[in-house]
């Protein structure tokens, strides 16, 4: 029975993603609001996919906070990723640049806000971040990044990647942890039917000292590994 929905999870989602990216590619040259609607659209209907072929529900713990914010996730699977645009406002994502030049998608997570990461360019992509961040922010829209710039196996506790606290300074907004589980459902072959949790903590002040702040959302972001 798994298999079987899983059969049918892949292929009504991949079948109908295409129809979604050709429709983002079309708004990006009418309005910015068609843009938003199209993406978070295929973001709710990869949701909706899961639940129904699936079986996995999402759940949201905590509060969410309205505006410009810093938004810090745990990364176990590309579930939290697909899904920024469903749980969040108008989000910005961090993204590896690479995927920037996937044909199609890289055309419209460009036009539609979201922040290449180039890992190898040192100072210099950092400083193309941050300003690109700083102009998402004042146009009032939550930042997301996934601070252990990889995917972490649930239950294991990674490290936080050099850039997050530099980006945490230099930027100056408040620093949201959120928990998820989502790996032991999500894998990257197999799904599996239950719950995946979100779990926001509480806002992180800007201008903690490097050690403290680093220690704060490592705490909040492991908070489901026992889960």
């Amino acid at each position: 029975m798994l298999l079987i929905r899983n059969f049918f999870f892949y292929l009504i989602f991949y079948l109908g993603s295409p129809v979604y990216v050709i429709a983002s590619m079309a708004t990006m040259f009418v309005n910015e609001t068609a843009l938003r609607k199209c993406v978070r659209g295929w973001c709710n209907y990869h949701r909706w996919c899961l639940r129904v072929f699936v079986g996995i529900e999402v759940r949201i713990e905590g509060e969410k906070i309205d505006g410009p914010v810093f938004y810090a996730i745990k990364h176990e699977s590309f579930f939290e990723a697909i899904d920024a645009p469903a749980n969040f406002n108008w989000p910005a994502p961090f993204a590896k640049r690479e995927l920037f030049l996937i044909p199609g998608w890289g055309w419209v997570a460009k036009q539609y806000g979201c922040v290449p990461v180039a890992r190898t360019e040192g100072a210099k992509a950092l400083r193309a971040m941050v300003k690109a961040a700083r102009d998402l922010s004042k146009l009032g829209r939550p930042l997301v990044i996934f601070p252990e710039g990889t995917r972490i196996p649930h239950g294991e506790r990674g490290e936080l990647r050099a850039g997050f606290a530099g980006l945490y300074k230099m930027i100056g907004l408040p620093v949201v942890p959120v928990a998820v589980n989502s790996g032991p459902l999500y894998h990257h072959r197999l799904k599996r039917p239950g719950v995946i949790t979100y779990r926001f903590a509480e806002p992180i002040p800007p201008g903690l000292p490097r050690a403290e702040v680093e220690a704060r959302v490592l705490d909040a972001i492991n908070a489901l590994n026992d889960q």
